[in-house]
């Protein structure tokens, strides 16, 4: 008979019928998987068959996600990470060596601007920093400078300036360079049908869509995941399997939330368009947009992400933050609850005059993620604010 002291550690195990499943997913949270003899972990090792050895390298759990957010976003393959950032960083690390040419935008997300010229020049990787809308500006560069990749986002953070993905796709392509798209804003169901070679996602943001658990993806064809993932091993930026569960269960909701978060922020751009206070909506779901007919064109909807620029400068954001009850002043978006950064919170770090005009940011520039709040209790809660605000 086991001792009791084996048994904890050895416990009977537990198997279901081939006709008895579980209907979710159960999580895999274990760090090793066996094989019953030495040389099928050896044909597991070469890729001669399926399975599992150690969930840095792979897991169940996270192969699950892999799948479901490569389908969705048309493609072939994904890997997962810890955060969005590391998402961002593991995909240009690995597809970037010395010597090599990087095209960003002032507009893009801000640990990419620091993760291109600030840790990737370190180790000799070059770079030239554009406006999003400097489409010449690319050509001419592109033209004049050997170039590994361009990376971007669309709608921009946080003034939702919208990217020409064929213009910009077909001159990397013309030109030998790889496309990098930050797609977090847009969401896995929109950009697919463009000619993009990496995706990036934080999944901390939609799609777990709940703000209690962080995530990253990096969705591509399956030549260029597999050229990455030996990069992404070693660096071990993995996920865990109970995120990871955590994130497949909030992409139940996903469509659902995602719906009801680009309606509320589509009435909260009408009205915010219409009070004296607010100086300018941006929002690419409205006709005011500079290129909502280009929005229109690429996006099956809008998101949920309404910026604005309030009258009073930063004195005046900081009270209507403060006067608001069902907007919390954090960081992030996409999560159910609806968020508000003021200006103090949004102001670019590391940049130079010209390229602090190219982001669009200024002391009026308020941001909204709106959640899936009911839109009259929402629009209430912000007339008060900016009654007090101005």
């Amino acid at each position: 008979m086991t001792s009791k002291e084996t048994l904890v550690i050895h416990p009977p195990e537990v198997e279901l019928a081939a006709d008895n499943r579980s209907l979710v997913a159960p999580i895999y949270q274990s760090v090793k998987f066996e094989f019953d003899d030495v040389d099928e972990v050896s044909k597991n090792s070469r890729g001669e068959r399926s399975g599992f050895q150690y969930s840095r390298v792979s897991n169940p759990t996270l192969q699950q996600l892999e799948l479901t957010l490569a389908a969705l976003q048309g493609r072939d393959s994904c890997l997962v990470t810890a955060s969005g950032v590391a998402a961002v960083n593991l995909a240009l690390l690995s597809l970037c060596k010395q010597g090599d040419h990087v095209v960003l935008f002032a507009e893009a997300y801000q640990p990419t601007r620091m993760m291109i010229r600030r840790i990737l020049g370190r180790y000799g990787v070059r770079h030239t920093m554009l406006s999003i809308e400097d489409l010449a500006g690319l050509e001419r560069v592109l033209k004049e400078t050997p170039t590994r990749l361009i990376t971007f986002e669309s709608p921009t953070n946080p003034i939702l300036k919208i990217a020409d993905l064929p213009r910009i796709t077909a001159m990397a392509k013309e030109h030998g360079a790889l496309t990098v798209m930050d797609n977090t804003f847009a969401g896995f169901h929109n950009h697919g049908q463009y000619d993009i070679d990496v995706f990036v996602h934080s999944l901390t943001k939609y799609a777990s869509g709940h703000g209690d658990v962080m995530g990253g993806a990096v969705i591509a064809s399956k030549e260029l995941i597999q050229a990455m993932r030996p990069d992404f091993i070693t660096i071990g930026a993995t996920l865990d399997p109970h995120a990871c569960f955590l994130i497949q269960r909030g992409m139940k909701t996903y469509f659902l939330r995602y719906d009801r978060q680009c309606a509320n922020a589509l009435v909260i751009a009408q009205f915010l368009e219409s009070q004296p206070a607010v100086e300018r909506v941006r929002y690419p779901g409205l006709p005011s947009h500079p290129q909502h007919l280009l929005a229109k064109s690429q996006l099956k909807d809008f998101g949920s992400v309404v910026t604005f620029e309030l009258k009073g400068g930063l004195a005046a954001a900081k009270k209507f933050a403060e006067s608001l009850a069902l907007f919390a002043t954090v960081s992030s978006l996409g999560s159910t609850d609806s968020l508000v950064l003021p200006p103090q919170h949004l102001a670019p770090a590391g940049m130079n005059p010209e390229e602090r005009r190219w982001s669009g940011i200024t002391e009026q520039t308020v941001r909204l993620s709106v959640g899936i709040e009911a839109s009259a209790d929402l629009v209430g809660d912000l007339a008060q604010a900016l009654a007090k605000a101005v």
